[in-house]
């Protein structure tokens, strides 16, 4: 297993300890993990807002992608395995205008997190349905939620509900009680500082 990624840093941030389990930690609680009632909206400052119904996102361009996962709480998870819609794709459907710079995630319990459109579109964030070849858990996330690896964990919102496209930082869940507005944990921003 290579030590650095691609873009040179090292695999594990500074002041991270690998696991090989999945520690579930959760902000607000899910209103349904049920397919049939699910839906995704985006919206914001689109061409053409759109919800997606379970089907709906289904039928969009699944890949399976393989991502580290690093927590604020300074475990990580290497080498994990999804399967989703990449963030790129949304972007597409709706075709953010003028200068969408964030987005913000929703999702279920009122829980938001607030991240750079460019974070979004670099190809690395998804929403994924499928976690280790099996349906994504309810205690992970599921039916789907965000992934943004290459930043703390916090920013990949589960159940997802939405994601909200907008010029403005709306400060997300954590960002308003003193986590770092953008959470890189390789910079180890965890806190406001």
């Amino acid at each position: 297993m290579s030590t650095l990624r691609p873009d040179g840093r090292p695999r594990i941030p500074p002041n991270q300890v690998v696991t090989q389990k999945f520690p579930v930690m959760t902000a607000g609680t899910p209103k349904t993990a049920d397919k049939e009632t699910w839906s995704l909206t985006l919206d914001g400052d689109v061409e053409q807002a759109i919800t997606l119904d379970w089907a709906g996102f289904q039928a969009l361009p699944q890949r399976e992608f393989s991502a580290d996962l690093h927590c604020v709480t300074r475990w990580s998870k290497l080498g994990t395995l999804w399967r989703g819609v990449a963030v790129s794709v949304l972007a597409d459907l709706v075709r953010p205008v003028a200068d969408p710079v964030y987005v913000q995630a929703r999702a279920d319990g009122n829980y938001t997190a607030n991240l750079r459109l460019v974070d979004m579109l670099s190809d690395k964030a998804f929403v994924a349905t499928e976690f280790d070849g099996k349906p994504l858990s309810v205690e992970h996330g599921g039916p789907a939620r965000l992934v943004v690896p290459d930043l703390y964990l916090w920013k990949s919102a589960k159940w997802l509900r939405g994601l909200h496209f907008s010029p403005y930082d709306y400060k997300g869940f954590w960002e308003k009680l003193g986590y770092h507005n953008y959470g890189d944990p390789w910079k180890e921003q965890r806190y406001r500082g």
